[in-house]
């Protein structure tokens, strides 16, 4: 990463103050629980209407995974739209969806991508040969091959702060407060609710992957795939599996 590329994510990353927590969440948090299932199965809402399209989730996301350049592993793709001769801007925050049915996995001919019991999608670099066969099965756009480790990469929710008790990154810096992160096993927690009140929606939902990512607020045209490119911050054009640039959500 380049001093002024980093410079900028520093300062524009200075609006977390603190490392919020989640609630009664022990490190280790794959652990079974007592009936042999997982003890948690971590998800994340995302309330579109909340969401002004700062980046700071983006930014807060290089900085803690040590991004490289060009790559993102959560972006907020930001669209130009025009309906009866008015203009305005959508928003979609997007991220790897954490699948119950994560179509990566069964393509990976190494075993490098797998699922942690306790739901969250995460790829050993350390076994992965950098084919790409998962960025190509990701209907989400979500993967892309790292051009310095040669291997994939994608958001792991943050997975080694999960476990320490703490938010993912992009949870604890989002400004407008659009992003909640949390336990779909425990009816209490706020993402729980969310979920069963809100009627939240999900990316793609013909895909049959059931997507752990849900959304507040998703207009039904962003839900597949999107008539148009993204707009004003976006990575370059000659950058490779970048998962915003691309012309659909």
């Amino acid at each position: 990463m380049d001093r002024s590329r980093r410079n900028f994510c520093l300062g524009a990353g200075a609006a977390t103050v603190g490392a919020a927590t989640l609630a009664a969440v022990p490190a280790g948090a794959a652990a079974p629980g007592k009936d042999g299932e997982a003890a948690h199965r971590w998800a994340m809402v995302v309330d579109v209407r909340k969401c002004v399209g700062c980046q700071a989730c983006t930014v807060a996301c290089i900085m803690e995974n040590d991004v490289p350049e060009n790559s993102f592993r959560t972006i907020v793709s930001t669209y130009e739209v025009t309906e009866q001769g008015k203009s305005g801007t959508y928003m979609l925050p997007r991220l790897c969806n954490h699948c119950e049915e994560p179509p990566c996995i069964p393509v990976c001919p190494t075993g490098a991508t797998f699922q942690r019991r306790d739901g969250i999608v995460v790829v050993d670099n350390t076994v992965c040969v950098g084919c790409a066969y998962c960025v190509q099965a990701c209907p989400y756009d979500a993967r892309f091959i790292n051009h310095e480790s040669q291997t994939a990469d994608k958001c792991t929710f943050c997975v080694h702060r999960v476990d320490a008790g703490l938010l993912p990154a992009c949870v604890e810096t989002c400004v407008g407060g659009a992003r909640i992160f949390g336990d779909l096993n425990d009816p209490a927690s706020a993402v729980s609710k969310l979920v069963r009140e809100q009627d939240p929606k999900v990316l793609k939902p013909d895909q049959g992957t059931q997507p752990r990512v849900f959304y507040i607020g998703l207009d039904p045209k962003f839900q597949g795939k999107v008539d148009g490119t993204p707009t004003l911050w976006r990575p370059s054009e000659h950058t490779a599996h970048a998962p915003a640039g691309k012309e659909h959500a």
